[in-house]
Protein backbone atom coordinates (compact mmCIF):
# COMPACT_ATOMS: atom_id res chain seq x y z
CA UNK A 1 0.00 0.00 0.00
CA UNK A 2 1.23 3.34 -1.07
CA UNK A 3 1.39 7.05 0.16
CA UNK A 4 2.74 9.83 -1.81
CA UNK A 5 4.63 12.28 0.12
CA UNK A 6 4.38 15.86 -0.88
CA UNK A 7 7.01 17.01 -0.03
CA UNK A 8 9.79 14.99 -1.17
CA UNK A 9 7.32 14.24 -4.51
CA UNK A 10 7.24 10.44 -4.37
CA UNK A 11 4.98 7.38 -3.40
CA UNK A 12 6.36 5.05 -0.79
CA UNK A 13 4.98 1.97 0.66
CA UNK A 14 3.70 2.65 4.52
CA UNK A 15 4.13 -0.80 5.83
CA UNK A 16 7.82 0.12 5.06
CA UNK A 17 7.82 3.22 6.16
CA UNK A 18 5.93 1.94 9.87
CA UNK A 19 8.45 -0.99 10.01
CA UNK A 20 11.51 1.36 10.05
CA UNK A 21 9.65 3.70 12.50
CA UNK A 22 9.22 0.81 14.54
CA UNK A 23 12.90 -0.44 14.45
CA UNK A 24 13.95 3.09 15.02
CA UNK A 25 11.99 3.46 17.69
CA UNK A 26 13.21 0.42 19.93
CA UNK A 27 16.99 1.47 18.99
CA UNK A 28 15.69 4.96 20.53
CA UNK A 29 14.69 3.46 23.83
CA UNK A 30 17.29 1.00 24.02
CA UNK A 31 20.60 3.04 23.78
CA UNK A 32 19.13 6.52 24.18
CA UNK A 33 20.12 7.69 20.59
CA UNK A 34 17.73 9.51 18.15
CA UNK A 35 18.20 6.75 15.72
CA UNK A 36 18.63 9.26 13.03
CA UNK A 37 21.64 7.89 12.04
CA UNK A 38 20.27 5.23 10.61
CA UNK A 39 17.02 6.75 9.55
CA UNK A 40 18.62 9.53 7.38
CA UNK A 41 20.71 7.09 5.31
CA UNK A 42 17.45 4.27 4.74
CA UNK A 43 15.42 6.64 3.88
CA UNK A 44 18.36 7.90 1.44
CA UNK A 45 18.11 5.03 0.50
CA UNK A 46 14.72 4.64 -0.75
CA UNK A 47 15.14 7.12 -2.94
CA UNK A 48 14.18 10.29 -0.60
CA UNK A 49 15.81 13.24 -1.38
CA UNK A 50 18.55 14.13 1.03
CA UNK A 51 17.46 17.59 2.41
CA UNK A 52 14.23 16.24 3.07
CA UNK A 53 15.11 13.28 4.73
CA UNK A 54 17.00 15.37 7.03
CA UNK A 55 14.21 17.80 7.56
CA UNK A 56 11.96 15.18 8.40
CA UNK A 57 14.07 12.73 10.54
CA UNK A 58 13.94 15.94 12.73
CA UNK A 59 10.76 15.84 13.28
CA UNK A 60 10.25 12.53 13.84
CA UNK A 61 12.80 11.92 16.50
CA UNK A 62 11.72 14.98 18.37
CA UNK A 63 8.58 13.42 18.76
CA UNK A 64 9.94 9.93 19.51
CA UNK A 65 11.86 11.69 21.77
CA UNK A 66 9.12 12.15 24.25
CA UNK A 67 8.09 8.53 24.09
CA UNK A 68 11.20 7.12 25.15
CA UNK A 69 12.04 10.02 27.88
CA UNK A 70 8.48 10.00 29.51
CA UNK A 71 9.56 5.76 30.32
CA UNK A 72 13.01 6.87 31.66
CA UNK A 73 12.01 9.59 33.38
CA UNK A 74 9.21 7.29 35.47
CA UNK A 75 12.39 5.03 36.65
CA UNK A 76 14.62 8.10 37.55
CA UNK A 77 17.01 8.38 35.03
CA UNK A 78 17.12 12.05 34.06
CA UNK A 79 19.35 14.39 35.03
CA UNK A 80 17.07 17.41 34.34
CA UNK A 81 19.66 19.96 35.15
CA UNK A 82 22.30 18.45 33.24
CA UNK A 83 19.77 18.87 30.12
CA UNK A 84 19.07 22.30 30.18
CA UNK A 85 22.63 23.06 30.03
CA UNK A 86 23.07 20.90 26.98
CA UNK A 87 20.31 22.09 25.74
CA UNK A 88 21.38 25.70 25.84
CA UNK A 89 24.45 25.00 23.89
CA UNK A 90 22.25 22.45 21.42
CA UNK A 91 19.93 25.51 20.78
CA UNK A 92 22.79 27.43 19.56
CA UNK A 93 24.34 25.22 17.56
CA UNK A 94 20.86 23.93 15.90
CA UNK A 95 20.38 27.67 14.32
CA UNK A 96 24.50 27.72 13.36
CA UNK A 97 23.71 24.11 11.62
CA UNK A 98 20.53 25.24 10.00
CA UNK A 99 21.95 28.31 8.09
CA UNK A 100 25.19 26.43 7.40
CA UNK A 101 23.10 24.02 5.55
CA UNK A 102 21.49 26.41 3.78
CA UNK A 103 24.94 27.36 2.33
CA UNK A 104 25.69 24.05 0.98
CA UNK A 105 22.15 23.36 -0.73
CA UNK A 106 22.68 26.50 -2.64
CA UNK A 107 26.18 25.73 -3.62
CA UNK A 108 25.31 22.04 -4.49
CA UNK A 109 27.00 20.05 -2.40
CA UNK A 110 24.66 19.22 0.77
CA UNK A 111 24.30 15.52 -0.31
CA UNK A 112 28.17 14.76 -0.34
CA UNK A 113 28.30 16.46 2.56
CA UNK A 114 25.88 14.78 4.54
CA UNK A 115 27.80 11.25 3.63
CA UNK A 116 30.55 12.43 4.57
CA UNK A 117 29.75 13.40 7.99
CA UNK A 118 28.15 10.31 8.81
CA UNK A 119 31.27 8.27 7.12
CA UNK A 120 33.39 10.09 9.69
CA UNK A 121 31.28 10.07 12.90
CA UNK A 122 30.13 7.53 12.57
CA UNK A 123 33.37 5.48 11.99
CA UNK A 124 35.48 7.20 14.47
CA UNK A 125 32.66 7.32 17.70
CA UNK A 126 32.15 3.28 16.70
CA UNK A 127 35.52 1.97 16.54
CA UNK A 128 35.99 3.68 19.92
CA UNK A 129 33.23 2.61 21.39
CA UNK A 130 33.60 -1.14 20.65
CA UNK A 131 37.48 -0.87 21.66
CA UNK A 132 35.94 0.36 25.39
CA UNK A 133 33.37 -2.16 25.63
CA UNK A 134 35.26 -4.86 24.30
CA UNK A 135 37.84 -4.06 27.12
CA UNK A 136 35.65 -3.98 29.83
CA UNK A 137 33.47 -7.20 28.78
CA UNK A 138 36.94 -8.92 28.55
CA UNK A 139 37.95 -7.62 32.41
CA UNK A 140 35.26 -8.78 33.99
CA UNK A 141 35.04 -12.04 32.50
CA UNK A 142 38.60 -12.58 33.44
CA UNK A 143 37.31 -11.32 36.79
CA UNK A 144 39.49 -7.91 37.19
CA UNK A 145 38.08 -5.58 39.08
CA UNK A 146 36.42 -2.86 37.12
CA UNK A 147 37.86 0.60 38.40
CA UNK A 148 34.97 2.87 40.16
CA UNK A 149 36.88 6.17 40.14
CA UNK A 150 35.85 8.67 38.68
CA UNK A 151 38.36 9.90 36.04
CA UNK A 152 39.29 13.81 36.08
CA UNK A 153 40.22 14.81 32.70
CA UNK A 154 40.99 18.69 32.00
CA UNK A 155 37.44 19.31 31.15
CA UNK A 156 37.06 19.29 34.86
CA UNK A 157 39.26 21.89 35.94
CA UNK A 158 37.51 24.44 33.51
CA UNK A 159 35.76 27.62 35.70
CA UNK A 160 32.01 28.13 35.83
CA UNK A 161 31.21 24.64 37.65
CA UNK A 162 28.07 23.48 38.51
CA UNK A 163 27.03 20.92 40.63
CA UNK A 164 24.67 18.32 39.06
CA UNK A 165 23.12 16.12 42.06
CA UNK A 166 21.43 13.33 40.01
CA UNK A 167 24.89 12.69 38.15
CA UNK A 168 26.71 12.68 41.27
CA UNK A 169 29.24 15.63 39.08
CA UNK A 170 30.45 18.99 39.75
CA UNK A 171 32.33 19.88 36.70
CA UNK A 172 32.36 22.84 34.39
CA UNK A 173 29.00 23.76 32.68
CA UNK A 174 31.30 24.92 29.76
CA UNK A 175 32.09 21.38 28.79
CA UNK A 176 28.34 20.20 28.82
CA UNK A 177 27.47 23.39 27.37
CA UNK A 178 29.98 22.98 24.36
CA UNK A 179 29.09 19.09 23.69
CA UNK A 180 25.30 20.56 22.86
CA UNK A 181 26.92 23.33 20.46
CA UNK A 182 28.40 20.18 18.90
CA UNK A 183 25.52 17.89 18.66
CA UNK A 184 23.19 20.71 17.48
CA UNK A 185 24.74 21.72 14.41
CA UNK A 186 25.18 17.54 13.68
CA UNK A 187 21.44 17.49 14.59
CA UNK A 188 20.88 20.33 11.69
CA UNK A 189 23.63 19.18 8.73
CA UNK A 190 22.32 15.41 9.63
CA UNK A 191 19.04 14.73 10.48
CA UNK A 192 20.11 13.41 13.84
CA UNK A 193 19.62 13.54 17.37
CA UNK A 194 22.88 13.60 18.09
CA UNK A 195 23.02 10.31 20.64
CA UNK A 196 25.48 8.36 18.63
CA UNK A 197 28.42 11.25 19.75
CA UNK A 198 26.06 12.81 23.01
CA UNK A 199 26.14 9.44 24.58
CA UNK A 200 29.68 8.53 24.29
CA UNK A 201 30.79 12.27 25.28
CA UNK A 202 28.41 12.63 28.53
CA UNK A 203 30.05 8.63 29.37
CA UNK A 204 33.99 9.14 28.85
CA UNK A 205 34.17 13.06 28.95
CA UNK A 206 31.89 14.49 31.50
CA UNK A 207 31.69 10.82 33.39
CA UNK A 208 27.89 10.82 33.79
CA UNK A 209 26.83 7.38 35.08
CA UNK A 210 25.35 5.00 32.26
CA UNK A 211 21.59 4.40 33.61
CA UNK A 212 21.02 8.37 33.93
CA UNK A 213 22.99 9.33 30.56
CA UNK A 214 20.21 7.51 28.12
CA UNK A 215 17.22 9.36 29.76
CA UNK A 216 19.39 12.87 29.77
CA UNK A 217 20.59 12.49 26.45
CA UNK A 218 16.43 11.97 25.23
CA UNK A 219 15.64 14.77 27.13
CA UNK A 220 18.11 17.21 25.42
CA UNK A 221 17.38 15.04 21.72
CA UNK A 222 13.73 16.49 22.39
CA UNK A 223 14.10 19.96 22.32
CA UNK A 224 17.30 20.22 20.20
CA UNK A 225 15.38 18.20 17.34
CA UNK A 226 12.25 20.24 17.90
CA UNK A 227 13.99 23.61 17.01
CA UNK A 228 16.01 21.85 14.18
CA UNK A 229 12.33 20.87 12.59
CA UNK A 230 11.05 24.37 13.05
CA UNK A 231 14.13 26.57 11.64
CA UNK A 232 14.12 24.04 8.28
CA UNK A 233 10.60 24.16 8.02
CA UNK A 234 10.73 28.10 7.90
CA UNK A 235 14.49 28.27 5.97
CA UNK A 236 14.49 25.05 3.49
CA UNK A 237 11.17 23.85 3.75
CA UNK A 238 12.41 20.19 3.85
CA UNK A 239 9.73 18.62 5.82
CA UNK A 240 7.77 16.65 5.23
CA UNK A 241 4.88 15.95 7.72
CA UNK A 242 3.27 13.21 6.19
CA UNK A 243 6.95 11.35 5.61
CA UNK A 244 7.35 12.12 9.57
CA UNK A 245 3.70 10.99 11.05
CA UNK A 246 4.29 7.72 9.40
CA UNK A 247 7.81 6.86 11.25
CA UNK A 248 6.79 8.35 14.13
CA UNK A 249 3.86 5.85 13.97
CA UNK A 250 5.58 3.48 14.22
CA UNK A 251 9.03 4.59 16.54
CA UNK A 252 6.37 5.29 19.24
CA UNK A 253 5.75 1.68 19.95
CA UNK A 254 8.89 0.54 19.05
CA UNK A 255 10.62 3.03 22.13
CA UNK A 256 8.52 1.43 24.80
CA UNK A 257 9.79 -1.92 24.24
CA UNK A 258 13.24 -0.64 23.62
CA UNK A 259 13.71 1.38 26.91
CA UNK A 260 12.53 -2.29 28.83
CA UNK A 261 15.06 -4.43 27.18
CA UNK A 262 17.32 -1.75 27.80
CA UNK A 263 17.50 -1.94 31.34
CA UNK A 264 18.08 -6.00 31.42
CA UNK A 265 21.60 -5.38 29.60
CA UNK A 266 24.47 -4.26 31.52
CA UNK A 267 26.12 -0.65 30.26
CA UNK A 268 29.33 -2.53 28.17
CA UNK A 269 26.99 -4.49 26.81
CA UNK A 270 24.57 -1.68 25.54
CA UNK A 271 27.84 0.33 24.37
CA UNK A 272 29.00 -2.62 22.27
CA UNK A 273 25.69 -3.22 20.80
CA UNK A 274 25.59 0.60 19.66
CA UNK A 275 28.94 -0.24 18.74
CA UNK A 276 28.04 -2.90 16.13
CA UNK A 277 25.32 -0.71 14.66
CA UNK A 278 26.75 2.62 14.20
CA UNK A 279 30.41 0.69 12.24
CA UNK A 280 27.38 -1.08 9.93
CA UNK A 281 25.80 2.08 9.16
CA UNK A 282 29.47 3.67 8.51
CA UNK A 283 30.50 0.88 6.45
CA UNK A 284 27.60 0.51 3.73
CA UNK A 285 27.73 4.35 3.22
CA UNK A 286 31.46 4.50 2.91
CA UNK A 287 30.75 1.26 -0.03
CA UNK A 288 28.40 3.78 -1.42
CA UNK A 289 30.76 6.86 -1.75
CA UNK A 290 33.75 4.66 -2.98
CA UNK A 291 32.02 1.97 -5.43
CA UNK A 292 31.31 3.16 -9.13
CA UNK A 293 27.68 3.12 -9.37
CA UNK A 294 25.83 1.64 -12.14
CA UNK A 295 24.50 4.70 -13.51
CA UNK A 296 27.12 7.11 -13.52
CA UNK A 297 24.88 10.10 -15.17
CA UNK A 298 20.61 11.17 -13.96
CA UNK A 299 18.21 13.06 -15.57
CA UNK A 300 16.42 13.69 -12.83
CA UNK A 301 16.29 17.07 -11.63
CA UNK A 302 17.68 18.10 -8.76
CA UNK A 303 15.24 18.50 -5.52
CA UNK A 304 15.17 22.02 -4.85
Amino acid sequence: MDIYLPIAEMSVNVLLLLGMGAAVGFLLGLFGVGGGFLMTPLLIFIGVPPPVAVGSEANQIAAASVSGLIAHWRRGNVDFKMGTVLLAGGAVGSLIGVLLFRELREVGQIDATISIAYVTFLGIVGALMAVESANTILRRRRGAATSTRRQHYWVHRLPFKMRFRRSKLYISAIAPAGIGLFVGILAAIMGVGGGFIMVPAMIYILGMPTSVVIGTSLFQIMFVTSIVTVLHAVTNNTVDMVLALILLAGAVVGAQFGSRVGTALRGEQLRGLLALLVLAVCAKLFVDLVVEPDDLYSVAPAFQ
